[in-house]
C-alpha cells in the first residue's frame, strides 16, 4: 500500500498517525507532570486537525475520481477516428 506523504511534515501519513497515538499514550502516563501533558495534549490536537484536514483532501479527491469514473462511463465512445 502507498504511503501518503505531507507536504508540510515531510512525514506519511501513518507516521503522524503513529506520532498521535503516542502521545495519546504518554498523556494516560499518571507519572508525566501535569505541565508535559498539556504540552502533549496541544500538540496532540494540532496533530489531529492537521490530519482531519488532510484525510478531507484525500477524501475529495476519491470524491472526485469516483465521479469522473461514472461520468466516462456513461458517456458513449467516440468513432470518428475510425471513420474513414
Amino acid at each position: 500500500m502507498a504511503k501518503t506523504t505531507s507536504k508540510t511534515q515531510g512525514t506519511t501519513l501513518e507516521e503522524r498517525l503513529g506520532k498521535l497515538e503516542a502521545l495519546g499514550e504518554e498523556i494516560r502516563n499518571k507519572d508525566l507532570p501535569l505541565d508535559d501533558a498539556l504540552k502533549a495534549f496541544e500538540e496532540g490536537i494540532r496533530l489531529a486537525r492537521s490530519l482531519e484536514k488532510e484525510l478531507e483532501k484525500i477524501q475529495n479527491r476519491i470524491e472526485i475520481l469516483m465521479n469522473n469514473a461514472d461520468a466516462k462511463s456513461s458517456e458513449s465512445p467516440e468513432l470518428e477516428l475510425f471513420d474513414s
